[in-house]
C-alpha cells in the first residue's frame, strides 16, 4: 500500500486503542462516537485487516491491531514531541514568570530595566499572584515561590534568603531617639503580614523581653504591611533586599541594626530540563547575578 491512510483515521484508531473505548476516544478528539467508529472501519477496510474485536460492552485489540498500535503510539509521541520542541523554539523569546506581589513590587520590578537592557531580545511577562500555578496548564515558564523549597517534580534553587530588619519612616525613627533600645518597640505599633511569627523570632534574637510580639494589625501580604508602614502606622519587618534602595536614599530607616534570617526563602522553580532554553538560562543567570550584588547583612 503506497498511499498512507488518512491522519484522522489514524488518530481515531490510536485514541481508541489507547483508551480501549471509542466513546472516550470521541471525547478526547471532540467528535461523536459514531464518527470514530466510521473512521476506524474505513482504516480497517483500507488496510485489509481487523484491528479490534468488538464485543457487547468492551473493545479489544486483535494481534494485528496491537502490533499496529505499538507503532502508531510511538509515531504520535514523536509528532507531539517534535511539535512541542518547534513551538518552544518559536516562542523562546517570551518568558512568563509567576511570583508573589511583594516580590514583584519590591524586588523584581525595580530591577527590570537592567534585565531589559541586558536581554532586549526576551519579552518577560510577570504574573504577580499568591496562587500556586501549574506550569503546563497555566503556561508558566519560571516560578519564584516563597517557602521551604523542595517542590515535587520540579527543579528548585534557593534564590533569596537575606535577613529581615525592622524599617519605618524617618519621622517614626526620630520619635525613637538617636540610639533606641529594642524594648522601646513596646510603645510602637508592630505591623505584621501573614507570617506573623517573624516578629516574635526577631524580638527573641534581639533580646527584647518586654515587647508583646502579637500586637498590631495583620495584612494578607507583605505589600499591605509595607504600605501601612509607609503611611506611618508603625514599624514593619522587611527583607533588606526589598528596601535597600529606600534605605540608601533615606526615605526609610532601619533603626535597629539587628537582622533575622528566616527559614523561609524565595526559590527559583522550573520544570526539569527548562534550562536548555536559552531565555530561561539567561533569566536564571541574571537573577543570581543581581542577588550576588545585594547589600551584605549587617
Amino acid at each position: 500500500m503506497d498511499q498512507l491512510p488518512s491522519l484522522s483515521a489514524l488518530r481515531a484508531f490510536e485514541a481508541s486503542a489507547r483508551h480501549l473505548s471509542m466513546t472516550l476516544a470521541a471525547n478526547e478528539l471532540h467528535v461523536t462516537p459514531g464518527a470514530i467508529s466510521l473512521q476506524v472501519r474505513d482504516l480497517e477496510s483500507a488496510l485489509g485487516v481487523r484491528l479490534f474485536e468488538r464485543r457487547t460492552r468492551s473493545l479489544a485489540l486483535t494481534s494485528d491491531g496491537a502490533e499496529y498500535f505499538a507503532t502508531m503510539r510511538t509515531a504520535f509521541r514523536l509528532i507531539r514531541e517534535a511539535t512541542a520542541a518547534l513551538t518552544m523554539r518559536a516562542n523562546d523569546s517570551v518568558l512568563t514568570v509567576t511570583c508573589t506581589a511583594g516580590f514583584a513590587t519590591h524586588w523584581l520590578v525595580p530591577r527590570l530595566r537592567r534585565f531589559e537592557q541586558a536581554h532586549p531580545e526576551i519579552d518577560l511577562r510577570i504574573s504577580a499572584s499568591h496562587r500556586i500555578m501549574d506550569f503546563q496548564r497555566d503556561g508558566i515558564d519560571v516560578a519564584i515561590r516563597h517557602g521551604l523549597g523542595g517542590y515535587e517534580g520540579l527543579a528548585s534553587e534557593r534564590l533569596l534568603d537575606d535577613e529581615y530588619v525592622p524599617v519605618c519612616t524617618p519621622a517614626m525613627a526620630a520619635s525613637l531617639g538617636p540610639s533606641p533600645l529594642v524594648d522601646s518597640l513596646a510603645e510602637i505599633t508592630l505591623i505584621h503580614d501573614v507570617y506573623r511569627r517573624d516578629w516574635e523570632l526577631w524580638l527573641q534574637a534581639a533580646g527584647a523581653s518586654r515587647v508583646d510580639a502579637t500586637r498590631g494589625p495583620v495584612f494578607t501580604d507583605g505589600t499591605g504591611a509595607y504600605q501601612a508602614m509607609q503611611a506611618g502606622l508603625g514599624i514593619a519587618l522587611m527583607r533588606r533586599s526589598f528596601v535597600e534602595q529606600e534605605l540608601a536614599e533615606g526615605t526609610l530607616v532601619a533603626p535597629f541594626p539587628i537582622g533575622f534570617a528566616s527559614a523561609f526563602a524565595y526559590h527559583l522553580v522550573y520544570l526539569p530540563g527548562a534550562l536548555e532554553r536559552p531565555a530561561i538560562a539567561a533569566l536564571r543567570a541574571w537573577l543570581f547575578s543581581e542577588i550576588s550584588q545585594a547589600t551584605p547583612p549587617t
